[in-house]
């Protein structure tokens, strides 16, 4: 369980460094080529892991190419609006407006996936809304020539579409390997980053290169670690370490960015961090409750 733990607070590490050079870079070159570097390059430590795994062929072939092609459009759509927020917020906002993800996954797993929501999390979802609008009330009041209105625009178009993408990939993971998830997300989306380059890229700078060819190495990683620590825990014991990206990015925010936490975005981030650590609570105990109500009916069968 420990090494699950620790597998999960290295990704949050390693996905705060992307993030953080993203927006080192955000404001010197164009999104789509950001995205595209953030991809690419991430097929670096993916291919590697997949090889050494010996799940390199799988991970190529899949049987549900539509699946695939609307969880990469979600997700790219996703990334494509987080990496616009990050150049329009603070770092610590920006992450902290990710955490509604869960909870809109919740709602809208119940609406199309005819998922079974208690009303416990029912509860937690209207809790985690409210929490949201408190975190977007700064920026959304801004005037004159703040852009952070902007910018929480575009954190909760990326937190709605990485929900849905939440949501392709709930019904992939049924029949298809992680690998094959990952590796066509992240093929998809170089391809979609690509493209924009005929809307003009610009020739980085050999630090800047390093940067960008850093976030997708950071990414790549990050998703290897977090895919790996589930298979040394429970996701429901290492699901609440996800919010420690949030101390990582106030840190770094205020160290390399010289940027203050907004405190009313801390406190909506707290509501919606409690409401997340809730909802694992309760299914984590109903999932506990189920298991023994199983090893009884066993040991009541023999």
């Amino acid at each position: 369980m420990l090494v699950g733990i620790g597998l999960k607070l290295a990704s949050t590490i390693a996905f705060i460094l992307m993030s953080t050079q993203v927006k080192f870079l955000s404001n010197d070159y164009p999104i789509g080529q950001l995205i595209f570097c953030r991809a690419f390059f991430a097929m670096i430590p993916l291919l590697i892991w997949l090889g050494m795994r010996g799940e390199l062929k799988n991970s190529i072939v899949n049987t549900y190419p539509p699946s695939h092609l609307k969880r990469c459009i979600a997700g790219s759509s996703g990334m494509f609006f987080g990496f616009g927020a990050l150049s329009f917020l603070p770092l610590p906002d920006a992450t902290a407006i990710s955490y509604i993800t869960p909870l809109l996954t919740t709602g809208l797993a119940a609406l199309f996936l005819k998922e079974q929501v208690r009303h416990y999390r029912w509860g937690a979802v209207a809790v985690g809304f409210c929490g949201m609008l408190l975190m977007l009330s700064p920026h959304m009041s801004a005037t004159g020539q703040d852009t952070s209105p902007i910018g929480a625009a575009l954190g909760l178009c990326g937190a709605i579409c990485s929900a849905f993408a939440s949501l392709e990939v709930r019904k992939l993971a049924r029949a298809e390997t992680t690998g094959s998830i990952v590796f066509y997300f992240t093929l998809t989306t170089s391809l979609a980053g690509a493209l924009t380059a005929l809307f003009g890229w610009k020739m980085p700078a050999l630090g800047d290169a390093v940067f960008m060819i850093g976030a997708g190495i950071a990414g790549g990683i990050g998703h290897i670690l977090l895919t790996s620590s589930y298979r040394h825990a429970d996701v429901s014991v290492i699901a609440p370490f996800d919010y420690c990206s949030l101390l990582w990015a106030l840190v770094i925010g205020y160290f390399m960015f010289d940027e203050a936490p907004n405190p009313i975005v801390l406190a909506g981030a707290a509501i919606v961090i409690a409401a997340g650590v809730t909802v694992i609570y309760w299914e984590r105990q109903l999932g506990l409750k189920r298991a023994q109500e199983r090893a009884s009916g066993v040991h009541r069968s023999t």
